[in-house]
């Protein structure tokens, strides 16, 4: 793919950068985006995770990768990069867009700053570490809250043994025979792109590709190629219940990771040349809006209750499940996604 000259601009800005030179907001807002990309391609090399995608010129990694900065050193540009975009530049701009892309930017650097100190060892409380992680301090509540839930998931589905237990016991029941995936999968996101395209202009040439592995830690992942390509991965290693499939279809897909990261590289690189958005890293601000935006993706391609309808009367005959079961299945996991929020609660006591 063609891009600007990043590794160019790359150069200048040790110029810029030069306390000697008289430079403007613009000027500094632009050299610090443009340092982001290796600082990002860097870190990744004390943890192999942390760059999700990649959109830039291979020289620039390579060359980053080739000879990263100590850890301490990398966590001081970051820390130096917040500094002066709070101080030097954010104050100084008067462009509305400029100065939304610039307080992103630092929540960027922040966030960088934040895991090199955790990959060296220093923990934090859970909302620091969110808030300097995800530039979000979320309001959690305690278990008691979810008593209701379960009290509700407990009539819902009766029997012996644990809650827990039945809960995953009933699930299993609805689990997509292997033979039977890929056609369910397809079907489930050929839906979702079709009530995607009701709301979004993707470009002509966007596409994916679908793989089925093992081995891994998630259920499903979203690599994005670039040139609006993406890998969608399932892992099968899980068992992928009926309900998975539309929304693996929406989170990973349609409107989710791939429509997201399309309109990311449509407009901010390729049309505003905002070069810190040619790398994504794994522990930033915008993972939050990225995760949540795909979550609530699935709502927005299947309000009320079409996903139930599509799933009874498409996915289940296709996956070999009987459709009357559709309706009871809904009632728990509706129930079961309102627990959702334990999980954060439960992290934070952990932590």
């Amino acid at each position: 793919m063609r891009f600007f000259p990043v590794s160019a601009r790359l150069a200048a800005s040790l110029i810029l950068c030069s306390p000697a030179s008289a430079v403007t907001p613009q000027d500094s807002l632009t050299s610090l985006a443009d340092q982001f990309v290796p600082l990002v391609l860097e870190i990744g090399t004390y943890e192999p995770d942390f760059v999700d995608a990649y959109l830039g010129p291979a020289d620039l990694r390579t060359k980053a990768e080739a000879n990263p900065r100590p850890r301490r050193a990398l966590q001081k540009a970051a820390e130096t990069a917040v500094t002066r975009l709070d101080r030097q530049v954010i104050p100084k701009l008067n462009d509305p867009l400029q100065i939304a892309r610039a307080r992103a930017l630092c929540g960027f650097y922040k966030a960088a700053a934040t895991r090199l100190a955790m990959i060296g060892g220093k923990r934090f409380p859970f909302d620091v570490e969110a808030e300097g992680l995800f530039a979000h301090k979320p309001a959690l509540k305690p278990l008691s809250h979810y008593d209701a839930v379960l009290a509700r998931l407990d009539k819902l589905v009766p029997g012996t043994g644990s809650l827990a237990e039945r809960v995953d016991a009933y699930n299993d029941r609805f689990v997509i025979p292997k033979d039977k995936l890929r056609p369910v999968m397809e079907a489930a996101i050929a839906q979702c792109r079709r009530a995607t395209l009701a709301h979004f202009d993707l470009p002509k040439e966007e596409s994916f590709t679908l793989e089925f592995v093992t081995g891994k830690s998630w259920s499903g992942y979203n690599y994005y190629q670039g040139n609006y390509h993406s890998l969608i991965q399932v892992n099968t290693d899980l068992p992928v219940r009926i309900g998975r499939a539309v929304d693996l279809g929406c989170h990973e897909g349609y409107p989710g990771h791939h429509v997201l990261n399309i309109m990311i590289e449509r407009r901010l690189v390729k049309q505003l040349g905002w070069t810190e958005y040619l790398v994504n890293p794994l522990y930033a601000p915008q993972s939050l809006i990225s995760e949540g935006s795909t979550n609530y993706g699935i709502e927005l391609a299947f309000p009320g209750e079409e996903q139930l309808a599509f799933e009874r009367d498409t996915l289940f005959p296709l996956a070999g499940l009987d459709p009357a079961q559709a309706r009871a299945l809904w009632d728990v996991r509706l129930a079961v996604s309102q627990l959702t929020g334990a999980r954060m609660t439960i992290s934070k006591l952990y932590l």
